[in-house]
């Protein structure tokens, strides 16, 4: 059995930068690239215009473009791939039908962005009544010296991550990747920064004992 690839220091922004999300490169679509050319922001505005027209080709391929990207960001707030599917069908509906809202001189992977993550968050309050957020008016214990998040590749991080309660893969999400601070978690979650603090931290000791678990069992591999 091959080891589970590692990335390093891919992750250091969860840290020490969090007001900036994490930007992540997936392979399918050209509109998942870091940069959009003159030429690529024309097709795009061709695109969008068509959609406006409520043109059911160009509502599919501007649905192509972007799943990739959605995915990537529905994937991370949902437990399982059928919901992250539910997460990111309701998602474009709101794409398609807000799109009068979008402002042109704004990045429009960004707006879907914003979009992706607020549905997988209204998804989250919905199911809110099955989830138990215990409220510790604490603040966040001292870091460990051992960054969790710098020892996994992407794949493997959204295994991990899946496998966390939604309450603490909602935080988790908008702290370490979407770059909310715990102000912005408290007021979007409707949960005290307390709260959010605590889940944080509960999150990464959670992800800190998966991974050790996954190094024991390779290594048993082996012996």
């Amino acid at each position: 059995m091959v080891y589970k690839r590692k990335i390093q220091v891919w992750a250091a922004v969860f840290f020490y930068m969090p007001r900036q999300p994490f930007l992540i490169k997936v392979r399918d679509g050209s509109a998942n690239s870091g940069t959009v050319s003159k030429t690529e922001s024309k097709v795009l505005d061709a695109l969008l215009r068509q959609c406006l027209k409520q043109d059911r080709g160009a509502q599919k391929e501007l649905y192509r473009l972007f799943f990739g990207y959605a995915m990537s960001i529905c994937v991370r707030y949902s437990t399982t791939a059928e919901e992250a599917k539910d997460v990111l069908n309701d998602g474009f509906m709101k794409v398609f039908t807000r799109l009068k809202q979008y402002e042109p001189h704004k990045p429009f992977k960004g707006w879907v962005r914003r979009i992706m993550i607020n549905t997988a968050l209204d998804n989250y309050r919905h199911n809110l009544k099955n989830y138990y957020l215990q409220d510790i008016e604490t603040a966040e214990p001292a870091s460990d010296p051992f960054n969790v998040e710098q020892q996994l590749n992407y794949e493997y991080l959204i295994s991990l991550v899946q496998q966390l309660s939604p309450a603490y893969r909602a935080v988790f999400n908008l702290y370490a990747i979407d770059g909310y601070t715990h102000e912005e978690i408290a007021e979007t979650l409707g949960i005290a920064v307390g709260t959010s603090k605590s889940n944080l931290a509960k999150a990464r000791a959670n992800l800190r004992e998966a991974l050790q678990r996954s190094k024991i069992d390779e290594h048993k591999q082996y012996v």
